[in-house]
């Protein structure tokens, strides 16, 4: 089955209509994609062959999706640690935060020394909707990304590639390639230039849903949230 990719517009506009007329809260989106996220990084590989997961979060819902991903993986079996230096004050931040917290899993501000020590990294810094400047501390951080030899899971988008043309065209992202990509829900057009393993998860749309946004959901199989896609199977 060959899926049609959904442009950051038509995403941006599936979001607000599953949280009107779909009726799903902005915590179930994010408990979904970070669900999704975990079991994407299990697939790739499990806790008895790289245990430590550095998670990068940013500022955003893509950064949340990474809270929730770390709480799921500690419960796999994973020793997560965490990167979130742009905190923000919402409430929901807060909590997830704090589920962290009581589960003893470690927040980190020096990430180059994390990465340094991890076995796998989940970039949850920029989703769909970045655009722009990328601003202190991620240039730093994104240029760590793309240098070192460890492997890194992007949650929806490698942080810095712009959702409709890729990779920029200069700056700490150019380089950057990550080991595995998670599309949520459905591909973006950015996989036209990614060369890793891709994968779908957010098994939560209905056709109907599907057909009116313009993108195709795959075929899950049994209990599975994430499903392993070729990138000649998507259409662009």
């Amino acid at each position: 089955m060959a899926l049609r990719t959904l442009t950051a517009k038509s995403a941006a506009a599936l979001d607000a209509e599953l949280m009107s007329t779909g009726a799903f809260s902005l915590d179930q989106l994010m408990e979904l994609a970070g669900l999704s996220a975990a079991q994407c990084l299990h697939t790739l590989s499990p806790p008895t062959k790289t245990p430590r997961i550095l998670v990068a979060c940013g500022p955003g819902n893509n950064g949340g999706d990474g809270l929730v991903a770390a709480r799921h993986l500690y419960h796999f079996g994973y020793k997560p640690s965490v990167y979130f230096p742009k905190q923000t004050k919402h409430e929901l931040y807060a909590r997830l935060r704090k589920q962290l917290e009581q589960l003893k899993v470690p927040f980190v501000t020096d990430f180059t020394a994390a990465a340094k020590e991890a076995d796998y990294i989940l970039d949850a810094i920029f989703g769909f909707s970045f655009s722009g400047e990328v601003r202190e501390p991620f240039p730093s951080v994104i240029a760590t990304l793309a240098s070192m030899k460890v492997p890194v899971l992007a949650v929806d988008a490698p942080s810095s590639w712009n959702i409709e043309t890729g990779p920029p065209s200069d700056g700490p992202g150019k380089e950057y390639m990550p080991t595995a990509l998670i599309s949520l829900t459905a591909p973006k057009p950015l996989v036209k230039w990614f060369r890793g393993r891709h994968f779908v998860g957010g098994r939560f749309v209905g056709r109907e849903v599907a057909e009116k946004f313009g993108f195709d959901v795959p075929a899950y199989r049994g209990g599975e949230q994430v499903v392993e896609v070729s990138l000649d199977d998507v259409k662009l």
